[in-house]
């Protein structure tokens, strides 16, 4: 049944050991990049025949003059490896067709406080922190690429990056305007605020993703006021890269040398270009589609916060979470579950 997958593997296996595409780095990367993409699948077939031929076994039992006892243990295992049969067949179709080709690529997350002043970039931070600790849940590694700190703690703004398997098909359900509603620390007459906070996710690019000709931009640097040891605001460490064909700016100072942040905030701009390209492929193309759930919009407001009553209310699937606290501290498994079953139901009725 997998048998072409199984033969691209093992041919993908190879050309990952011979010396004339190890010569090529491009094409070395893109064998890899595949090759990594197609290693979860292998797995998942392994698993699911495995499985499958314990269904089989057990189906022998159940059907055949066995012991009684037997026969009623082999039945209810049959009911479990059914169950997982099916779990995989829908995991290695979720590998093999993703909602988007970017889906399994690494992520770059951009917050900014929106509406409400202080008591946004608090709330600001605190998404940082939820989302640290949602990486932290997952095994991915969480790397700061700039930030805009605030006095109080909180963020005016605050990017970062995020490896690992499926980071932006994950994220990308938490692009949009989440709303917040509270008594800020710095109200003292006790009385409700409700500000706003954006989230961007970008799929990471990669050079072999978008080019960026050195013609095209142009750097500037100046001092950082962030965090890198006794260099700060003594050295032109920081960097702001302008791309002279679209306008878009990226800066970057959290690094701890002039160097890194060049590589950083390139980073972030072949991650916005990919981004602006595909929305400009999308609007060009007439029959594609692009789902409500997880469209990104950052004037779409997504979520609110109601931490008087103790609900989350997500308004693109019409569904409310209690016990904020507990989904603050990064526990957003279930909430992002219910987003990807949306749009996949959206997507299969379009």
């Amino acid at each position: 049944m997998f048998e072409d997958i199984k033969e691209k593997f093992n041919d993908l296996e190879k050309k990952l050991s011979d010396p004339e595409i190890i010569k090529d780095q491009k094409e070395l990367v893109k064998i890899s990049q595949q090759h990594a993409n197609l290693k979860k699948v292998i797995s998942l077939i392994l698993d699911l025949e495995k499985t499958n031929l314990d269904i089989i076994q057990n189906n022998e039992i159940v059907t055949k003059d066995y012991d009684p006892e037997l026969k009623a243990m082999a039945s209810e295992e049959l009911n479990s490896l059914n169950d997982r049969a099916a779990k995989l067949n829908e995991e290695i179709e979720d590998e093999l067709h993703p909602a988007s080709p970017n889906d399994k690529k690494n992520t770059i997350v951009e917050i900014r406080a929106g509406a409400g002043g202080d008591e946004a970039a608090l709330f600001a931070g605190e998404l940082f922190r939820m989302y640290s600790r949602y990486c932290e849940r997952k095994g991915w590694k969480l790397e700061l690429i700039d930030s805009n700190v605030i006095g109080l703690g909180g963020f005016k703004e605050v990017v970062f990056g995020v490896k690992g398997e499926g980071a932006y098909g994950l994220l990308k359900f938490e692009a949009g305007t989440h709303r917040v509603q509270r008594v800020p620390e710095t109200e003292k007459q006790g009385r409700v605020h409700t500000s706003t906070v954006t989230v961007v996710v970008l799929p990471e690019a990669e050079e072999v993703d978008i080019e960026i000709k050195p013609n095209d931009i142009r750097i500037d640097t100046f001092c950082s006021s962030g965090p890198g040891g006794q260099c700060v605001n003594t050295t032109y460490s920081a960097i702001r890269i302008v791309h002279i064909p679209t306008g878009v700016t990226v800066s970057c100072q959290d690094q701890k040398s002039q160097h890194q942040n060049k590589e950083k905030a390139l980073q972030v701009l072949r991650s916005r270009l990919l981004a602006r390209q595909e929305d400009e492929k999308r609007l060009a193309d007439s029959t594609a589609r692009q789902t409500q759930i997880g469209a990104g919009d950052r004037s779409d407001k997504i979520r609110t916060y109601n931490f008087p009553q103790d609900r989350l209310t997500d308004h693109r699937i019409n569904m409310n979470w209690h016990n904020i606290a507990k989904i603050m501290e990064g526990d957003l498994d279930e909430i992002i579950n219910e987003l990807r079953k949306a749009a996949k139901n959206e997507i299969k009725n379009s």
